[in-house]
């Protein structure tokens, strides 16, 4: 999830019994794979031949990461439409919901206003990537703007982010809202893998993020107990202390510095560019992009790699609490709510340069016997951890566990 904490109340009080029967039907939602618009098929998660979608609720509350993928987005069947959505405060859950269940149904609206595409253009024409750049923005904030109206979802002090990529051929479009991310593995002149991030974090703190939040009169400052953690505040109240520069709803802080354009970029894909990973903070906070590509790279299995991503990251964030001694939660760059971990969610993207029938590789060869070993005594350090931890709660009489 995304980082959002206040000093003072603000925004409506949770609703009940309708609200609770929207969060059943987006959870049932999400147990079958289902035909969008135009013919498109889209999974919100799992597995497929082109991906692997994994996401984990936190310590405490609800999930509010979504995820999508649409393979034959715009009736092309060689164009893939994916995203990973990470929603905060009381409703982010809903919000990241909608946004994942309208945005590609909006661009596919917006790609009606424009013909040809990669294939027709080569790709390379500034008209092609023009045309897309100002798709996509328009719909992010045609979104945006519906959230304000919404019927059902409060975005008063409630939003989301979004990272998505649109592979059509062998092109790649990025646009990223807030700070998730986006990375790509390929290969360097000596032939090792190298990421490549394909977004930027957009924290308050970039000078660029920074200088509009504070000529729209909106606060940029870090509170003592998360000096490493720049949010953004209202004016004249502490609150809600959003730790990222833009996303969609969040209505409260609009007028003072957030917006929901996003970035865009453009990427042509080589014969070195292997995967694409997408992923919410709570993966980035505790894993770098060097450790991603390594863990998607050496997974046994392509449909496990998503999860073996934040199966690591959830690893890492236990590791960080034991060896605090069990007395307090991590506080990385961007994390949540004080005493609550990230839900973290991750999108892999199969090698795009690979064709439909591309089957497994050395990549995802099995565990070798020296990694079993390894994983053996890393299971036996971390149990000892465990004990030790839970000797040194009975001992101080807290329970510090979330």
């Amino acid at each position: 999830m995304g980082g959002c904490c206040s000093r003072d109340e603000v925004g409506r009080m949770p609703t009940s019994g309708a609200m609770e029967r929207v969060d059943a039907f987006y959870a049932a939602e999400e147990d079958s794979v289902r035909v969008g618009d135009g013919g498109a098929r889209v999974r919100l998660k799992g597995s497929c031949m082109v991906a692997s979608m994994f996401t984990q609720q936190g310590w405490k509350g609800v999930n509010q990461d979504a995820m999508t993928l649409w393979e034959g987005f715009a009736g092309d069947q060689g164009t893939i439409f994916c995203g990973v959505f990470d929603g905060h405060g009381p409703y982010g859950h809903r919000v990241a919901c909608h946004v994942r269940d309208a945005l590609p149904s909006r661009l596919q609206s917006g790609m009606k206003a424009f013909e040809g595409g990669a294939g027709d253009t080569g790709g390379d024409g500034d008209g092609w990537f023009a045309s897309w750049n100002a798709t996509i923005v328009s719909a992010f904030e045609e979104l945006d703007k519906e959230l304000s109206n919404h019927p059902w979802i409060d975005c008063i002090c409630s939003g989301a982010t979004a990272v998505t990529i649109l592979k059509e051929r062998d092109h790649l479009i990025i646009a990223n809202l807030g700070d998730s991310r986006a990375v790509l593995c390929t290969r360097d002149d000596d032939d090792q893998l190298v990421p490549v991030q394909l977004t930027v974090d957009q924290k308050p703190n970039l000078p660029s993020e920074a200088e509009r939040i504070r000529s729209c009169r909106g606060r940029v400052f870090s509170l003592e107990e998360e000096p490493d953690v720049h949010r953004l505040w209202l004016p004249d109240e502490d609150s809600p202390g959003l730790a990222m520069a833009r996303a969609f709803g969040d209505l409260c802080l609009k007028d003072f510095g957030l917006i929901a354009t996003p970035q865009i970029s453009h990427r042509k894909l080589s014969d070195k560019d292997e995967f694409v990973v997408l992923a919410t903070d709570g993966v980035w906070d505790v894993l770098s992009n060097e450790e991603v590509i390594k863990i998607v790279s050496s997974a046994n299995k392509r449909s496990a790699a998503a999860k073996q991503v934040v199966d690591r990251a959830v690893r890492a964030w236990w590791t960080a609490r034991f060896e605090r001694g069990g007395r307090s939660t991590p506080r990385p760059r961007s994390t949540t709510a004080p005493s609550s971990a990230s839900s973290s969610s991750s999108l892999f993207l199969r090698p795009t340069s690979q064709p439909a029938e591309f089957g497994e590789t050395a990549r995802f060869r099995r565990t070798s016997p020296a990694r079993i070993a390894l994983g053996r005594r890393e299971a036996r350090s971390r149990n000892r951890r465990w004990r030790w931890a839970q000797a040194d709660r009975n001992r101080s009489g807290r329970r510090w566990m979330g």
